[in-house]
């Protein structure tokens, strides 16, 4: 009995950064679908399903149990993911929102941007790891972590510019704008007792389902 009412939580995270992507999908569509994986997961275990986003104003999904409480939560996660919101107050609302929600033993999904997780105090997430199993996935695009060998267009503010990736210097700085802060946030989290990994745009988007399952962090 105690089993079949487990909570299975989906938080996802709604920065502006996740509506970008230069490969296969957007960051957010990736989410939104990672998020239906981990739906889909609880119904299978028989767990509750439930949502929501950094809003202060917008209340948590969590539908009564029944065969339609799913579809809710899908519908939920759409209407997130389809474009940037307007107002966005921050993964740190929803994630006093979701500590309010979560019993122990409860399953937690955090779909974020790398930025939203370095901006949190790393003394955020071992309380909410305690007893819960929390998984969160770094949202991530293949150029970020693999940039071309090329001169690299961009257009910003209206102007156009190049990036001559093909320099060493460039690339470290790259390196250093994007690949480190995903190898910083994954280790803040697991010294947290929070499963992580990153998730790139084009891959499978249930490729990281072998994190779900094992029991909460600590």
């Amino acid at each position: 009995q105690a089993e079949r009412e487990r909570l299975t939580l989906v938080v996802a995270d709604t920065s502006p950064l996740l509506y970008f992507g230069t490969r296969t999908r957007f960051k957010s569509v990736q989410a939104a679908r990672a998020g239906a994986v981990a739906v889909w997961a609880a119904l299978r275990d028989g767990d509750r399903v439930a949502a929501l986003r950094g809003s202060a104003r917008e209340a948590p999904v969590v539908p009564p149990p029944g065969p339609h409480a799913a579809l809710r939560v899908l519908d939920a996660l759409r209407r997130w993911y389809t474009a940037a919101p307007a107002e966005d107050a921050g993964l740190a609302v929803a994630l006093d929102h979701a500590d309010r929600l979560l019993r122990p033993g409860s399953r937690m999904l955090v779909l974020a941007d790398v930025g939203s997780v370095l901006a949190l105090p790393e003394a955020r997430w071992p309380g909410l790891s305690r007893h819960r199993e929390v998984v969160v996935l770094l949202l991530v695009d293949p150029i970020e972590h693999t940039p071309p060998k090329t001169q690299l267009p961009l257009l910003t503010g209206g102007r156009r510019v190049e990036l001559d990736l093909s320099s060493d210097a460039l690339r470290a700085r790259w390196r250093q704008q994007f690949v480190a802060p995903v190898e910083q946030a994954m280790q803040r989290l697991s010294r947290s007792g929070v499963r992580v990994q990153p998730l790139s745009t084009d891959a499978a988007s249930e490729s990281w389902l072998g994190l779900f399952g094992g029991g909460p962090g600590r």
